[in-house]
């Protein structure tokens, strides 16, 4: 079987602004290191429901990020729902293909189509909160692809796997009181937006491996490797979904981690060997961070490549 890759050319109509560091060219970059890879198929992917949402999502807070959504030029009309989190004309559009994208991974990998899947979609989603945008993001495509396992599909305990340079407080904030999902989230720390302490452990299912600034990938593979492997054996989830950022690669611009290509690879072949050997391969990506277009390239190639082999 192949591994699915899910985009849509209307998540490249979110604008935040040419200043902005996560703009469409992200998605030209991650797809120009995907795209031609063997043992892979391209779907287009569909717009999330609103049904799916609102199992993540307060529908309040859904229906206000609607009504806000300019509908002028996106080059000329943004609104600002925080410093760093804006909507454009197409920003409604592009991030329910963000997380129709999961919920249609979710339904292919466990009808068993697919091999595995990786959703190459933005805006990314891991910071968003429940009712709550920021650090990007407007829907948390992770939690939203999760509760859609629970729903439609009875999957009862799903582990979700964070290796973004930055603390997903968004799925945490989500999670922190459901026994059922885990997360695991190695981050810098310090760093936006200040969460991820390994202090938080909500019900026991939330095991944050904060690094330092500098730390590359020996820290990386050691954390993982004596604490966050471990904890994802031992819980025995049913799925495994990746918040899958490349922003700790030593060419990124916005945090001090030093990882590579390779440590990517790595990390990616070891989920896969845990969810080969224990439920059934099910694994789906899903595209966070990362700001440097050559690394995106070449970091999502080396996870791309271990989703296949």
């Amino acid at each position: 079987m192949k591994t699915l890759i899910l985009h849509h050319d209307d998540c490249l109509r979110h604008d935040p602004g040419r200043r902005h560091a996560e703009i469409p060219a992200r998605i030209t970059a991650v797809l120009n290191g995907v795209k031609e890879l063997p043992r892979t198929e391209m779907l287009p992917a569909p717009r999330a429901t609103i049904e799916q949402l609102q199992q993540a999502h307060a529908p309040e807070y859904w229906a206000r990020l609607v009504e806000l959504e300019p509908v002028q030029d996106p080059a000329e009309d943004r609104v600002a729902l925080d410093p760093d989190t804006f909507l454009s004309a197409g920003s409604i559009d592009a991030t329910l293909r963000g997380s129709g994208a999961a919920c249609f991974a979710i339904d292919q990998v466990i009808a068993g189509k697919v091999r595995n899947a990786f959703c190459a979609t933005r805006p990314p989603g891991h910071h968003a909160e429940a009712a709550l945008a920021m650090g990007f993001c407007l829907l948390n495509h992770a939690a939203v692809a999760a509760r859609h396992a629970q729903h439609a599909h009875a999957i009862e305990r799903i582990a979700i796997l964070d290796f973004d340079v930055h603390h997903g407080n968004g799925t945490q904030a989500i999670f922190e009181n459901t026994p059922d999902v885990l997360y695991i989230s190695s981050h810098q720390m310090p760093l936006y937006p200040g969460t991820g302490s390994s202090s938080e452990t909500g019900c026991g299912n939330i095991l944050n491996l904060p690094l330092a600034p500098g730390a590359g990938s020996v820290e990386f593979r050691n954390a993982w490797s004596t604490q966050g492997l471990p904890g994802l054996e031992s819980f025995k989830p049913e799925l495994v979904i990746i918040s899958a950022g490349f922003d700790a690669h030593a060419n990124d611009p916005l945090a001090q981690l030093e990882l590579t290509d390779e440590d990517y690879g790595w990390i990616t072949a070891e989920i896969c060997n845990y969810a080969n050997a224990e439920c059934g391969g099910r694994v789906v990506s899903i595209l966070e961070g990362g700001y440097d277009l050559e690394a995106l390239t070449t970091a999502s190639a080396a996870h791309v490549s271990a989703l296949t082999d």
